[in-house]
């Protein structure tokens, strides 16, 4: 008999806001947090748009000397980790460390640094390179960086599965925990790869929208005008425990992660196919010994391509035949744009939100529906819904495919 998993803390760095009440009132909203980018000068860029997290303070425990060791995105996964553990209370003491473990989602890594120590290495040679220059870039170095800092000594490494990287990590984690092999986790995902050829890669492949005069209305899931994903940054943190300890020790407890599932649709680096999504959102149902029917809201994938978007829905209408049309779906990313490796994370913090204050949030910038989508996606305003199940879907290139449940208590 496997361990159920409880959701006692929460975490969040983001394009909407750098707290988890703040992100979900602007969600809850409909506020996009896309602009133009600040971070670098974007003007050889054909898309000049993003999420950039904005107003961002590293906790004080981390010392000045030692954040210049870590690059952006392991600063990212440390602040979100502070608010989940303290929303959690959970404290990691010489009791329960060898119990607590680290599991995130990591798209790309270090860019910041990678891109940085190139252009020096370059200009100057290598002897000029930075001695931390391979940890700061390495993708697993902000679990490493959190297990030291908070003192977890289970379990720490990290997925990278493209943007299905943290609903990975965040189903490992819950693993871990139904097998006996932990007792709490801190789990999701973190991404900091805004840079000049981050985004330029992504716009050689037409990936991202390259609607920049207007960017809040640039990231438009289902939309008939939709030109592609608006790249972001950011982190999200989920603390995991067993349910009956997190009972036991009266931790406040948000809702279950009861399901977990995954596929590869084992066909193209970037051309999805239906089955393969399908069959991840069933996995985790059966998981989660959940039916189809009771599913009462979705936060989808849906990146604001044009091909993806319509391919989930199709991939959710072969999973729900008959019950689709009761089923509320919205797409977060049209707020926060896509984080990668740390959308997933993300959209499980927003999900179990939604959940639990029985509002689904609405996906923004559609004004013209595209013909193609069949389901009801929310449009333009959230809603009032009761919500006792829920699903979150990350999809990654490579064909990946992951897909979480999170259930309300009994």
């Amino acid at each position: 008999m496997r361990n159920k998993v409880a959701v006692t803390g929460l975490g969040l760095i983001s394009p909407i806001g750098n707290s988890v009440d703040t992100a979900w009132a602007a969600c809850r909203s409909g506020q996009s947090g896309i602009g133009p980018i600040t971070r670098f000068d974007p003007s050889r860029l054909k898309s000049r748009i993003a999420g950039e997290v904005k107003g961002f303070e590293l906790p004080a425990m981390v010392a000045a000397k030692e954040a210049k060791k870590m690059d952006l995105f392991s600063h990212y996964a440390i602040a979100a980790t502070r608010q989940a553990l303290d929303d959690a209370g959970l404290a990691i003491t010489d009791d329960n460390a060898d119990d607590i473990g680290v599991s995130l989602g990591v798209g790309i890594g270090g860019q910041l640094a990678m891109e940085k120590n190139i252009n020096l290495a370059g200009d100057k040679g290598p002897g000029r390179l930075s001695p931390f220059f391979i940890p700061m870039m390495l993708p697993n170095m902000a679990a490493g960086q959190i297990s030291i800092l908070f003192g977890s000594r289970n379990y720490a490494a990290c997925t990278l599965s493209a943007c299905a990287s943290s609903n990975h990590a965040i189903g490992e984690g819950m693993r871990l925990i139904e097998r006996g092999d932990a007792k709490a986790m801190i789990v999701g995902g973190t991404e900091a790869a805004l840079t000049e050829v981050c985004v330029g890669g992504f716009a050689a492949m037409k990936a991202v929208s390259t609607r920049n005069d207007h960017p809040q209305q640039a990231s438009r899931p289902y939309d008939r005008d939709r030109d592609g994903f608006v790249f972001a940054e950011g982190a999200g943190v989920l603390i995991l425990e067993e349910m009956a300890a997190a009972q036991r020790r009266g931790a406040p407890i948000y809702c279950e992660l009861a399901g977990y599932g995954f596929s590869s649709d084992a066909n193209h680096i970037s051309s999805p196919t239906v089955e393969g999504p399908a069959r991840a959102m069933k996995m985790a149902l059966d998981d989660a010994a959940t039916a189809p029917a009771d599913i009462d809201y979705i936060n989808a994938h849906a990146t604001s391509t044009p091909a993806g978007d319509i391919n989930e829905l199709r991939a959710i209408q072969t999973l729900l035949q008959s019950n689709g049309q009761r089923v509320s779906i919205s797409a977060t990313k049209s707020m926060t744009g896509h984080l990668l490796g740390a959308a997933g994370a993300i959209e499980a913090v927003i999900s179990i939100k939604a959940l639990q204050n029985n509002f689904v949030p609405p996906t923004i910038n559609i004004d013209n529906l595209d013909a193609q989508c069949h389901l009801d996606v929310t449009p333009n305003e959230g809603r009032e819904r009761d919500l006792n199940t829920v699903l979150s879907n990350s999809f990654g290139f490579g064909g990946t495919n992951a897909s979480l449940v999170f259930k309300r208590l009994a």
